[in-house]
């Protein structure tokens, strides 16, 4: 099971140096990360994925569904076209998984021009260490989970299987 948690953030520093404090507390086995990036929301209103590539790690397939969940947080527009019946089948299928719309508007709602936000997928994470690391940079928390099944279906689906 994976645990996808968005940290909204006023400004960019603060989101980095939040960033920055979850690297620590994977280097000291608190959060076991799959995927970690900061998305910046610039004036004009355009998201900015920044991600450290030594992160995302695993089979293509979870980088893939890496890459498709930022894709579909942060840089489609809400209310955007599907790219056809693949997509619309995976769409559906981050629906049944706990990434439905209402999820996807309330972190698009986080994220205004100016703010920040950290988004975490982890497969462990100690959640009293990892609240008492982070507690410092305050910031709005979203979080939902994704179960194995859910994950390989996912995956399956990006790859084609």
């Amino acid at each position: 099971m994976s645990d996808l948690i968005i940290l909204g953030y006023d400004n960019h520093d603060t989101a980095v140096k939040a960033y920055e404090e979850v690297q620590r507390l994977q280097n000291d086995h608190v959060v076991d990360l799959s995927g970690l990036a900061v998305v910046t929301v610039d004036d004009k209103g355009k998201s900015h994925v920044d991600t450290p590539g030594k992160i995302v790690s695993g089979s293509a397939s979870s980088g893939a569904l890496w890459g498709m969940l930022i894709g579909l947080l942060f840089l489609a527009p809400i209310g955007g076209l599907l790219f056809g019946g693949v997509m619309g089948a995976f769409m559906g299928s981050l629906g049944k998984a706990g990434i439905d719309a209402s999820f996807r508007e309330r972190v698009q709602g986080m994220l205004t021009p100016g703010r920040a936000a950290v988004v975490i997928m982890t497969t462990k994470i100690t959640e009293d260490k990892f609240a008492t690391a982070l507690k410092p940079y305050g910031g709005e928390v979203l979080q939902t989970s994704l179960s194995e099944e859910h994950e390989k279906e996912l995956a399956g689906e990006l790859s084609g299987s």
